[in-house]
């Protein structure tokens, strides 16, 4: 009897595994999201991200409304979506556009009406524009704070909650913040951007749980940085164009793998995605479990960072 129980653990273990793995793909094939006929809003979708991220899901299928500031460049984005059909193997619309300046709230109030519009309702919101600060402290105009925070962090808020109702009546929808890693932990000369992600990613934690009840869905995207012109875009400390490509974002994540985790996250229906290398996945844990030693690399980082510049 021992022989023969002894003889069926291995099996037994390797066919629960088994069952367990069967059972989770089962789960995430039940709520993965059709986005065929979807209607998506991506905001910032002229460039970067937003336009990579509006490339992905026009290929699934999704009634596109694009959004940003310069209607020559969004209208070059549709053309281009336009010219690609996927071969007919998936129905794809024309893109719709509107344009506004995410920094103000009364035009964002607007264009959330404009938007509504297009197709009687959304659902999925991707706020994914912002911009990005390099400065100094001390040399930082306050002024310059309250941008970043207006783009970074009012603008996606003013939207999201407009927006909001329609999704809350028709108990149904998605909304998506692309955040930073630099909303979970902060480094040296970043405060305006670093400060704005961090309440993005307060605000729309509580956000998670406050519409749970309806059936809304709501994901924050954290990646590292991203090969795109943010660094070239971002503020410093005077309001002046930074104008430099670092080689942390040179080196960055291809937007395309970044667009592809965001439909992932949408379609899988994921909470909060953090898409870092091994080190600032290893140090938004650190700022956790020892903070004390978090903030003396930091420290040493701005040392650093300093002398650099001074040379």
């Amino acid at each position: 009897m021992e022989r023969v129980l002894g003889l069926g653990v291995g099996p037994l273990a390797a066919g629960t595994v088994g069952l367990l793995i069967l059972l989770k793909v089962m789960q995430r094939l039940r709520h993965k999201q059709n986005l065929q006929d979807k209607v998506v809003v991506i905001t910032g979708a002229s460039s970067g991200l937003g336009k990579e991220c509006a490339r992905v899901f026009h290929a699934a299928g999704a009634r596109l409304i694009l959004c940003g500031r310069d209607q020559k460049r969004l209208q070059e984005v549709v053309e281009e979506l336009r010219n690609n059909n996927n071969n007919g193997k998936i129905q794809n619309y024309a893109p719709c556009t509107v344009t506004f300046d995410l920094s103000s709230s009364s035009l964002v109030t607007s264009a959330a009406k404009d938007i509504l519009k297009c197709h009687g309702h959304v659902d999925v919101l991707i706020n994914n524009a912002g911009i990005s600060y390099r400065g100094n402290i001390l040399d930082t105009h306050v002024s310059v704070q309250r941008d970043v925070m207006e783009t970074n962090y009012f603008g996606p808020v003013a939207l999201t909650q407009a927006i909001l109702p329609s999704m809350v009546d028709r108990r149904s929808g998605h909304i998506v913040v692309i955040s930073s890693v630099q909303g979970k932990i902060s480094i040296p000369y970043r405060s305006a951007y670093a400060a704005s992600k961090h309440a993005t990613q307060a605000y729309f934690d509580c956000l998670r749980a406050e519409v749970d009840r309806f059936g809304l869905q709501v994901s924050v995207i954290s990646p590292g940085y991203i090969r795109t012109n943010l660094s070239i875009n971002a503020v410093t400390g005077d309001g002046s164009q930074y104008g430099v490509m670092d080689q942390t974002t040179a080196k960055g994540w291809d937007p395309v793998d970044v667009a592809r985790a965001v439909l992932k996250a949408v379609c899988h229906k994921q909470k909060d995605v953090v898409l870092a290398g091994p080190l600032p996945t290893a140090a938004v844990y650190l700022r956790t479990l020892w903070p004390a030693l978090y903030f003396r690399l930091m420290a040493s980082r701005a040392v650093k960072e300093q002398r650099v510049k001074e040379e």
